[in-house]
């Protein structure tokens, strides 16, 4: 199917119409304006609404995101995550201090996007957050530091930099920090699509975590983490990955490995200079979780990306290097630890200027899975 990005709209069409492009619509008489008005009353006491008077927000002739592409800085972030730790508690009630990124055209909601929750979460020195679980799937990735545990149904898992460390909906989960220094990260979850399909539910847990060990590996890791390998012990698909941790050095050596395969003169990346993985669940092969998609992308020196627009929304991290977003026309030059939005359909690409990583997460499994998933790339589609 042929995507546009044609800017025509209801109103363009209406005034074709009324220039004479097809039969313009005589004006009503002053008995029938006056019959419309009281029909329209009519229509607001009985908590109706008529379709012709809505159509160009219900269904535009391309989306048109009240969400609007955003940068929020990590040197602005972790100074005032840092000073809620000096004065705001973690424990029973409050839950987490984690500080969500609010998207300035989604009317003060605390909402990344109408789907994503994005927040950086700080946790002190020797703090611990209690446990709960929830309906809303939800992860963690580390930009800098370590020394927390997150524990998962009982499994400590440790927090380290460039980790991707899952919680499913409905696992009990808390975190707990075994060191003198404090450590931030950023959560992500479905928090704005569960709140809007009404399918929340939250349960409190125990009041500190149920195992405060301190493990390297996490068991999860120790049976499912094998690269090709599946135990026979778990053949049943999961709607879930049973990964808890997708560690930073496998994640850095297989985008390593891409470029160095394309040096070679072989197929590997997804375009000149640009290698990326998607982390997935080893019993489908799909997503990590039903609503989420994780990516992690790495841009040589001097590479870029084509001009794209997608259905769907995402979330960026830059986890090291510096380069340019470009999105809806506007550059703006990006550091370590910044985060950015991309609304559905609006127009972004990336130029590095150093090596440049980053960290995507998307709302793409929800969009595929409702055929409503579409691309249209600038030059290239009609």
């Amino acid at each position: 199917m042929s995507i546009s990005a044609d800017s025509t709209t209801h109103e363009s069409v209406a005034t074709d119409h009324s220039a004479g492009l097809v039969h313009a619509v005589p004006e009503p008489t002053p008995e029938e304006a006056a019959q419309l008005a009281q029909l329209y009353r009519d229509f607001e006491a009985g908590n109706l609404i008529p379709l012709w008077t809505e159509i160009a927000d219900l269904m535009p002739m391309v989306p048109s995101p009240k969400a609007v592409p955003h940068v929020w800085r990590w040197n602005d972030l972790y100074p005032l995550a840092a000073r809620a730790g000096d004065l705001v508690p973690v424990g029973r009630g409050g839950e987490r201090r984690a500080i969500a990124l609010a998207n300035p055209g989604l009317a003060g909601t605390p909402y990344a996007t109408p789907t994503l929750w994005a927040a950086i979460q700080y946790l002190g020195a020797h703090e611990t957050a209690p446990e709960h679980r929830h309906s809303q799937n939800a992860f963690r990735f580390v930009v800098e530091g370590e020394g927390v545990w997150t524990v998962v149904n009982g499994d400590p898992v440790a927090m380290r930099r460039g980790d991707f460390l899952l919680t499913p909906g409905w696992n009990f989960h808390g975190h707990h920090n075994d060191t003198d220094q404090p450590m931030a990260w950023i959560d992500g979850l479905d928090i704005p699509f569960v709140h809007y399909a009404d399918a929340g539910f939250f349960e409190f847990g125990t009041e500190r975590v149920t195992d405060e060990a301190t493990p390297d590996v996490s068991r999860s890791e120790r049976l499912w983490a094998h690269p090709g390998l599946r135990p026979l012990s778990g053949l049943e698909d999961t709607a879930n990955s049973p990964i808890a941790a997708y560690r930073w050095e496998h994640t850095d050596a297989a985008l390593r490995e891409q470029l160095l395969l394309e040096d070679e003169g072989h197929p590997a990346t997804v375009s000149q200079g640009h290698a990326a993985v998607r982390y997935t669940n080893p019993t489908t092969g799909g997503d990590v979780m039903p609503t989420i998609r994780a990516e992690f992308h790495r841009l040589r020196a001097g590479a870029s990306t084509e001009p794209l627009r997608e259905v769907g929304s995402s979330v960026w991290q830059v986890f090291e290097g510096t380069g340019t977003v470009v999105l809806n026309g506007e550059s703006t030059v990006l550091a370590k630890g910044d985060l950015f939005v991309v609304p559905s359909w609006a127009l972004w690409s990336l130029e590095a200027e150093s090596e440049f990583d980053l960290f995507r997460f998307s709302d793409a499994p929800i969009f595929e899975r409702l055929n409503f998933n579409r691309t249209y790339i600038e030059g290239r589609n009609k």
